[in-house]
């Protein structure tokens, strides 16, 4: 239970009291009002001074009890001031009420933190909906670029916050594995092989010439077979990768090595070869949405918002990309999924309404499906604007950024955690600039090298307290716990105890980027904090030990408390990195000659 459902509760006993009271009204009738309302909000004030958290309740339920908000309000400020979850409460303008919680009420959030552990914020499991999200499905005529990075970075967190609130979830790749694009990538490797010039429309670069050497050694007759033999083969080495190429790793293991790793790899040629393309076609030609015209087959949606005839198949006989996609959406809703989502650059909005006319057209409902879309990225390295084209074999990959990453830093996965909180720290529809020398970058400067580094920090802090023999626990008593009374320390407590609302609203909401601001608040508010303990620390510096007989001065019941308060903080840390895939160090070097380490920096 968060704080604010602990809140919501003691507003809802609250105004119970008062109808039992009979101050507004026959008390039978404002119980069977209150029981029908809903709507009210309990939520922070815009500003700090006004309060913990502030309702809205009085405004809501004047209608449904006939009778003004601020006589609400005093009714209820009254019956709130008996509670034990609420210390204070106050009208503020035409009805609100503004609201500070007893310091033990925080404490009991405390307590549950502890007792949730790495579990803390989660939904229980399989009790939402079964949710397909696709995203990626990049054609397979290259490595994994950074745009297409930020796509399976963003796909993936959105699948992650759906998990903790208790959705089961699938994590899918569409393989573009059929068309004119894969068939010009694989012409492009043979032209190579053969020592023939690629053309205007075929794909250059180093990994055209590497994957047209391995067939040379490897598999000589794809290079000689039919065209779809050929895309086949070029398809499987792109997703799998050539064996200890830096130039084609394979966009599996580019993936993996982002922290993403796919339940579904489903091949588009698939729907071809086992004839689902048709048999949609004939389900859609049976329901009257298919018209000839031209010689060409074309589909007719009924949403107005997508008035275009769309082609699924040319007067030479071919099927089009949409008829693909058409065959592909049935295949997914047969699956039994509750809601399909789907992860797109911003230039693919034409695409939502497409899908919405087919799944319409199949009779199988729009309403579950969810299109995602997000900007676009741009890399600059030395305040250069690096320029990407697949094409011209010129592009950015991921794990050339990464692995530059990983170099300076000095050890493996620092890339991925740059790029997925960089990433993640914009919204989905704000274009993203990434700076590679700043990721390089070991300083406090780096945004995901400070949040790290206040982990970090946290875990130095109970490897000292437990030297101490002081264990994080939440049975210390309520004597201990009631000298957890800094302000500093009930206000992080009390945005520890937020984290389920925000990993809700987060998942609800498919905007990731609110853990990464939850994060970076945690990290600055406990750095504010820590940096002016300077008279009450938290451990017994070394002077302190040093003289003898100082156990008996010490304050062990404050220190154990504000040891479980660390671990707690702690918690709710490491399970935001661990939402947006970012590793949580309980070790980190000095990020910089300025700093401290983290073992030097804690008492």
């Amino acid at each position: 239970m968060s704080l604010s459902d602990r809140v919501r509760a003691a507003i809802a006993d609250a105004l119970e009291r008062v109808a039992n009271a009979g101050e507004l009204g026959e008390p039978a009738d404002v119980r069977a009002r209150l029981a029908t309302s809903t709507g009210w909000t309990v939520e922070r004030p815009k500003r700090a001074e006004h309060g913990d958290l502030a309702t809205n309740a009085a405004m809501v339920l004047t209608k449904k009890l006939g009778k003004p908000p601020r006589v609400i309000a005093e009714a209820l400020v009254m019956a709130l001031g008996n509670g034990t979850v609420v210390r204070s409460a106050e009208i503020a303008g035409p009805g609100f009420v503004n609201l500070r919680v007893h310091p033990r009420t925080l404490h009991d959030e405390l307590r549950d933190v502890l007792r949730a552990g790495s579990g803390y914020g989660r939904a229980q499991s399989a009790t939402g909906e079964r949710i397909d999200v696709e995203f990626v499905s990049a054609n397979p005529t290259g490595p994994i670029n950074v745009a297409s990075g930020r796509n399976a970075i963003y796909g993936d967190t959105v699948a992650r916050l759906l998990e903790a609130t208790g959705n089961r979830v699938t994590r899918e790749y569409y393989i573009n594995d059929f068309g004119n694009q894969i068939r010009q990538f694989s012409e492009s490797v043979r032209a190579v092989a053969e020592g023939r010039d690629v053309g205007e429309n075929g794909y250059h670069g180093a990994y055209v010439e590497e994957l047209a050497r391995w067939l040379e050694k490897t598999d000589p007759g794809a290079l000689t077979g039919d065209p779809a033999q050929l895309s086949r083969t070029c398809t499987m080495w792109m997703l799998r990768g050539i064996p200890g190429s830096r130039v084609l790793p394979g966009i599996r293991r580019s993936l993996a090595d982002l922290g993403v790793n796919m339940d579904v790899w489903f091949s588009e040629d698939s729907l071809h070869r086992w004839g689902a393309v048709p048999a949609a076609l004939a389900q859609l030609e049976a329901s009257g949405h298919l018209v000839a015209k031209d010689g060409a087959v074309f589909f007719v949606g009924k949403d107005a918002t997508d008035d275009k005839d769309r082609v699924v198949k040319k007067s030479s006989g071919e099927y089009t990309y949409f008829a693909s996609e058409i065959a592909y959406l049935a295949d997914k809703v047969s699956r039994g999924y509750d809601r399909l989502i789907t992860v797109l650059g911003a230039d693919h909005h034409g695409y939502v309404p497409r899908v919405r006319n087919a799944l319409e057209a199949l009779g199988l409902g729009s309403d579950s499906f969810e299109a995602l879309l997000y900007q676009l990225v741009f890399i600059y390295k030395g305040g250069e604007l690096l320029k990407s084209s697949k094409r011209a074999g010129n592009f950015v990959t991921c794990e050339e950024v990464a692995e530059e990453i990983d170099e300076a830093a000095g050890f493996k996965g620092a890339g991925r955690d740059a790029l997925r909180f960089f990433f993640l720290s914009r919204s989905a529809n704000s274009n993203v600039e990434f700076d590679i020398e700043l990721a390089k970058k070991k300083s406090l400067d780096n945004p995901v090298f400070y949040v790290q580094y206040g982990h970090a920090r946290l875990c130095s802090i109970l490897r000292k307290a437990r030297e101490l023999g002081i264990e994080p626990t939440e049975a210390i008593g309520d004597a201990a716990w009631a000298k957890l009374a800094h302000a500093d320390e009930l206000a992080i407590a009390h945005r520890v105890s937020e984290l389920p609302d925000v990993i809700a609203d987060a998942a609800k909401t498919r905007e990731p980027h609110k853990i990464v601001f939850f994060v970076n608040d945690l990290a600055n508010s406990f750095q504010s904090y820590f940096t002016r303990l300077k008279v009450d620390p938290i451990l017994p510096q070394a002077s302190v030990q040093a003289q003898e007989g100082w156990e008996r001065d010490w304050d062990f019941e404050k220190t154990r408390a504000r040891v479980a308060w660390i671990e707690a903080i702690r918690i709710a840390y490491a399970a935001s990195l661990a939402l947006l895939g970012v590793s949580a160090p309980v070790r980190m070097d000095r990020p910089d000659a300025s700093e401290a380490t983290a073992d030097e920096a804690e008492t």
